[in-house]
């Protein structure tokens, strides 16, 4: 049974617990699911005769965001698989030269993923985003606040895991590596503002605020 299959309190209960899986990027992962979802929910809402000009995009956007949801919960179950294989990375034996050399390329090698898997959830965040934004102007005005919710989880949850990208980047020995993720990184944290900001602006607006 996968995480998303499990009942919501059961996944809070191993969160709230000692063991450190699921840990903040699972929770990110969730949460920009979440902010999937409701993008989702305000397209499908969208539709039917009085929005008839723009039926068709808003099908077409559901759609995508189904397959956006479901690229969460696949890097939710990563998130927690690369830590476990950084942790057994710690673990391998260091008593001889071959040893040690061995444990630092598996360390090494566990760092680059549990480095990758947040900087692919960042990348999503901002998919969730830019979909939000092309409906911004035209979503049905009566679940116009769900989408400026989703904008909200969606830059939360890419803020999360630019913080996951964050701890594990002083650790990355590969220079050429850590100079492309932290780039990204950059990248990511200025524009989901930006397109966040833009969202909640326009929802605000058209909400009369």
């Amino acid at each position: 049974m996968t995480t998303f299959d499990q009942p919501i309190r059961t996944f809070l209960t191993a969160a709230a617990s000692d063991s450190p899986t699921p840990g903040g990027g699972s929770v990110a992962a969730l949460v920009a699911a979440l902010g999937a979802s409701m993008t989702s929910m305000v397209a499908n809402l969208t539709q039917g005769t009085k929005f008839a000009d723009v039926e068709a995009q808003m099908q077409a956007l559901a759609a995508e965001l189904q397959r956006t949801m479901q690229t969460a919960e696949t890097l939710l179950e990563q998130d927690m698989v690369s830590f476990d294989h950084y942790m057994s990375a710690l673990k391998l034996p260091k008593d001889t030269d071959e040893q040690k050399a061995a444990r630092t390329l598996a360390i090494q090698e566990a760092t680059v993923k549990a480095t990758a898997v947040p900087r692919d959830l960042a990348q999503l965040c901002n998919t969730v985003l830019r979909q939000s934004l092309v409906i911004a102007e035209k979503a049905n005005k009566n679940v116009i606040s769900d989408l400026g919710i989703a904008a909200l989880l969606a830059e939360a949850a890419g803020q999360s895991a630019i913080l996951t990208m964050d701890i594990n980047l002083p650790y990355l020995k590969d220079e050429a590596a850590r100079e492309t993720f932290t780039r990204d990184r950059n990248a990511f944290l200025e524009e989901n503002a930006r397109l966040k900001d833009e969202i909640v602006a326009i929802t605000r607006r058209r909400l009369g605020y």
